[in-house]
């Protein structure tokens, strides 16, 4: 049997999670709060302007075309759509804090926050196997 969820919950749920990113160097762990933000209400309130529908489909979508992925106007597009992304996404610190301090986040950031918006914290996990089989072998290759 399903029980309702109490508000309390949803409220404290609503206010983010705390993940750890990708690190920009080696053993400087990069923690904040994220929380997943609704595509549907960025493209709605604006956030997501009409002429960033076409790269925001392609990366929500999944799918690159050949033709649009090799159109510098599109790439463009396509980082424009992940910078709104993951100025909904950070709680803690927030983005424009992040961008005062001239944090300017990695690729591999990026990705993450990206796919962290898609599927959450559970679709990291993969991700963070690899991270870290790629740190292990980067310091054995630095010893």
């Amino acid at each position: 049997m399903l029980n309702i969820t109490p508000i309390e919950e949803l409220i404290e749920a609503s206010k983010g999670e705390i993940v750890e990113l990708p690190p920009f160097a080696q053993g400087r762990p990069f923690v904040a709060r994220l929380r997943r933000p609704s595509m549907l209400k960025l493209a709605e309130s604006g956030k997501i302007p009409n002429s960033l529908l076409r790269a925001a489909n392609t990366l929500f979508a999944g799918e690159v075309d050949r033709e649009l992925d090799a159109d510098d106007d599109f790439m463009k597009d396509m980082l424009q759509v992940v910078e709104v992304m993951a100025e909904s996404v950070f709680v803690e610190p927030s983005w424009s804090q992040l961008k005062e301090a001239g944090v300017e986040l990695t690729d591999e950031q990026y990705m993450f926050i990206f796919n962290y918006t898609q599927k959450g914290v559970n679709s990291l996990e993969p991700f963070r196997e690899e991270s870290e089989s790629d740190s292990s072998d980067q310091h054995v290759e630095s010893v």
